[in-house]
C-alpha cells in the first residue's frame, strides 16, 4: 500500500478574486486548447499546469499507474495568500478548501483532504480550522513556513498549532515565499537551496521555541525530508549545549530529543539522503512524499523507498504506516 502526503491540487477554475477585492495579487486561471491551465498573478504568467493538477480523474488514472493507493490532497502554497486582508484570504480559503473536501466526498477511498487558513488572523484560521474538521470532514490543514516573516512559534500562530493538538489535526508545513531568495535568483536557488533553508527555519522555530515541548500531542510533518534541517542537527545541538542563553529558552532538554515528535516525508531524491532521514528522525517519523505533480517531486512516487534496502516491514512503515499514524488513522482503516 502506498499513501501519499505530499501532493498538490487546485480547483479546475478559481473565480476572479482580484477583480472582487479590487487590487491585484491573486492567482488567475487561464485554460488552453491543450487541456494545460497558466496560472497568473499581477499580469505575469506564474506557472503552467497540467490536467494532473486539477482534474481527480487524471490523478486517479495516475495513480493507478503509480500504485498509489491514498493521496493526501492540500492545495498550492501559492494561494496560501497570508499578504491579503485576513478577511479575503479568509474567502479563498474557503473556496480552496470546499474544493478539496468535494473532491475526497466523491473518491473518499482515494483522497484524504487538508485544508488551509488564513494564518494572518489566528482567529479567522482557528475559525476555518475547526470547519475543516468538524464539517467539511478533513484530516487537517497544510500551512506555510512562516506568516509574512512570522515563524511558526509566534504567539498568535502557537495558538492556531494548539486549536490543531485539540481537534486532533494533523498538521502539514510546507516552505513558501522563500526569505533571502531574491539575491539569488539564477539557476532556480530559491527552489533549490532557499526552500530547505526555510523548512529548517520552521522545524527549528518550533523545537526552539518550545511549541513541541508544549504540544506534546501536536501531530505534524514537515515537506521534502524536513529541509536541511536533519544534516544541521549535530551543529544545532552543539549551540544548544554551547550558547545555553541563546538558544535554550523554552525547553527542558536538547532539541533531538523532540524530532521523535515530528514527522518528514521521504523527497530526497537519492539512497543516501533516505537513509540520513531514518537515521536523524527515526524509522516510524518517515512517510512517503512525492510533491505530485510537480518537476521537483519524485516521478514515481515511493520509488526510492521500494530501492532502499529496506525490510519488508519497514518498507510498508515508510510507504504507508507512518502516514496513517500522522494522519491519526492507524487501525481505524481506510
Amino acid at each position: 500500500m502506498k499513501i501519499d502526503i505530499h501532493t498538490h491540487i487546485m480547483p479546475p477554475d478559481l473565480p476572479d478574486f482580484s477583480a472582487r477585492f479590487g487590487y491585484d495579487g491573486y492567482i488567475s486561471l487561464q485554460h488552453q486548447p491543450d487541456g494545460s491551465v497558466w496560472m497568473w498573478q499581477n499580469g505575469q504568467r506564474f506557472r503552467q499546469v497540467q490536467p494532473n493538477c486539477f482534474d481527480a480523474e487524471t490523478r486517479l488514472r495516475e495513480c493507478a499507474e503509480h500504485g498509489v493507493e491514498l493521496q493526501v490532497l492540500s492545495t498550492i502554497p501559492v494561494l496560501f495568500n497570508y499578504w491579503a486582508p485576513a478577511e479575503h484570504a479568509l474567502v479563498v480559503s474557503r473556496c480552496l478548501n470546499d474544493h478539496i473536501a468535494d473532491v475526497v466526498r466523491q473518491w473518499p477511498q482515494h483522497f484524504i483532504g487538508l485544508g488551509t487558513l488564513p494564518l494572518q488572523s489566528p482567529e479567522l484560521a482557528i475559525s476555518e480550522l475547526e470547519r475543516c474538521v468538524r464539517e467539511l470532514g478533513l484530516a487537517g490543514v497544510e500551512i506555510g513556513t512562516h506568516v509574512q516573516g512570522l515563524n511558526l512559534d509566534d504567539p498568535g500562530l502557537f495558538r492556531v498549532l494548539e486549536a490543531a493538538q485539540d481537534l486532533g489535526a494533523a498538521v502539514f508545513v510546507h516552505p513558501w515565499d522563500m526569505r533571502g531568495s531574491e539575491t539569488i535568483q539564477k539557476y532556480w536557488l530559491p527552489w533549490l537551496l532557499a526552500m530547505p533553508f526555510e523548512t529548517a527555519v520552521a522545524m527549528a522555530s518550533l523545537i526552539l521555541g518550545g511549541v513541541l515541548e508544549k504540544l506534546p500531542r501536536l501531530r505534524i510533518a514537515f515537506a521534502h525530508g524536513g529541509g536541511s534541517f536533519g544534516c544541521l542537527m549535530g551543529r544545532i545541538e552543539h549551540g544548544f549545549h554551547v550558547r545555553p542563553d541563546l538558544c535554550n529558552l523554552h525547553n527542558l532538554s536538547s532539541p533531538r530529543d523532540y524530532l521523535d515528535r515530528v514527522y518528514v516525508d521521504s523527497l530526497v531524491h537519492e539512497l543516501p539522503a533516505l537513509q540520513e532521514l531514518l537515521r536523524v528522525y527515526g524509522p516510524e517519523h518517515v512517510c512517503l512524499g512525492s510533491d505530485y505533480p510537480f518537476p521537483l517531486g519524485e516521478a514515481v512516487p515511493g520509488s526510492l523507498i521500494e530501492r532502499a534496502d529496506l525490510s519488508p516491514a519497514l518498507r510498508q512503515r515508510l510507504l504507508a504506516g507512518n502516514a496513517l499514524d500522522w494522519l491519526g488513522l492507524s487501525g481505524q482503516g481506510t
